[in-house]
């Protein structure tokens, strides 16, 4: 039984190579993103550029929502391609469960707060 040479192992070095220095490159564009991702909404905070703070908040939240795929993407290093997509996969099945989760229950509440019957109190000022 033979051995590989260490010639014949040395071809996938440039592999590893070439993720360091994409790895160096994408944390620093991922860090100038975040950058421009933290400083646009103060800025808009700051300065109450937009009068309406529901707006404003979901803008700001829009911008945060950006900012994590940023750091998944550029950080994490979760693409497509990472771990033959697993790692997208179950990140976007935990997105949807997230969602569900969520608007499930808002909806819930929102039901049992049109639904509830009024206290004792509330109807007070019926009569």
């Amino acid at each position: 039984m033979s051995h590989p040479s260490p010639e014949a192992h040395s071809g996938h070095d440039h592999h590893d190579h070439e993720h360091a220095h994409i790895s160096t490159q994408g944390y620093a564009i991922g860090f100038i993103l975040s950058v421009i991702l933290t400083a646009i909404p103060f800025w808009l905070v700051m300065n109450h550029v937009i009068t309406n703070s529901g707006t404003t908040a979901f803008v700001v939240l829009a911008f945060a929502a950006v900012q994590m795929v940023v750091h998944m993407i550029f950080f994490l290093h979760m693409n497509a391609k990472s771990e033959g997509g697993w790692n997208m996969l179950a990140l976007i099945f935990t997105l949807v469960l997230v969602v569900i989760l969520l608007a499930g229950s808002l909806w819930v509440m929102h039901n049992l707060n049109t639904n509830m019957m009024p206290m004792p109190t509330d109807m007070a000022g019926m009569h």
